[in-house]
């Protein structure tokens, strides 16, 4: 049987929510939550779990969660966080704070809760689901690929984290294809870029970012689309020897585009033309 140990050290992610990322307001809004709650302890639904023990407490809490209370319930942990800093439910409460957050779409704040969780906390259970719902905060603000793609690449950098710390972990496959899906918006944004560029007659910087995504985007749709522009690029500006380069490189690379007959037919074409132009010399 297969087995996986993990080791109590803190997971060292390329990409977490530090405090600056964070606006002024949602800064002040954390501090004045937080004091909010030790004024109100003995008020509103809290009062009915003063009393009870840690264990019991958090029990109450989760049960408001699982009731879709999730304001509630956030009031519920942060108070359990306040008044048991040192007790093993602390953990608990901290995961399932972030998880009201998510569930009611504050995810700056969720993911700044779960990255709490995962480096003040690294040997809690909680760990790798805090890890993946990090990257879901991300993947949940990434936008649409037209505009800055900043949380695009902190998700797949918290998936990739996720994967590589976890790699038994049954939701890798998961955080994979998600992996796959935001690549797949980055490279659409610089074939995007490049065609605009195609279009403003600066063809030395479409071909630029053509080459990027066949190199950094190799596993997308866009990559032979890229190459396949770039070749009819080439053939336009009358660079055949470059062009013909990139139509070998096509037909090795993407023998099942549905552009290959097209390139492949350019390719016999040009060098029909090119053999006959190095004979006649």
């Amino acid at each position: 049987m297969i087995s996986f140990t993990f080791e109590a050290k803190p997971i060292l992610v390329n990409i977490t929510v530090e405090f600056y990322e964070i606006t002024a307001f949602m800064i002040k809004y954390i501090i004045a939550f937080s004091g909010l709650l030790l004024l109100l302890w003995g008020c509103g639904s809290s009062n009915n779990f003063v009393d009870l023990q840690p264990d019991e407490r958090l029990k109450a809490a989760i049960s408001l969660y699982e009731d879709e209370d999730y304001q509630e319930a956030a009031t519920e942990f942060e108070a359990i966080m306040l008044q048991y800093p040192g007790n093993s439910v602390v953990d608990d409460a901290q995961y399932y704070s972030g998880m009201c957050r998510y569930q009611r779409g504050e995810y700056i704040l969720a993911a700044y809760e779960f990255s709490k969780l995962i480096k003040n906390m690294p040997a809690s259970e909680f760990v790798s689901d805090a890890q993946f719902m990090l990257a879901e905060c991300y993947y949940e603000l990434s936008p649409n690929y037209t505009l800055d793609q900043k949380y695009t690449k902190k998700a797949i950098d918290e998936y990739q984290a996720f994967v590589d710390f976890f790699p038994l972990n049954e939701k890798v496959s998961e955080a994979e294809n998600k992996i796959n899906e935001l690549n797949d918006k980055l490279a659409h944004k610089e074939y995007s870029i490049a065609v605009i560029y195609e279009k403003m007659n600066y063809y030395t910087a479409a071909l630029k970012y053509f080459d990027g995504v066949v190199e950094v985007y190799h596993d997308t749709p866009y990559a032979p689309m890229a190459m396949y522009r770039k070749i009819k690029l080439l053939m336009d500006r009358e660079r055949e020897d470059e062009a013909l380069t990139e139509m070998k490189k096509f037909i090795r690379l993407y023998p099942n585009d549905e552009e290959i007959g097209e390139i492949q037919k350019l390719k016999d074409s040009l060098e029909g033309k090119l053999k006959g132009s190095y004979s006649s010399n």
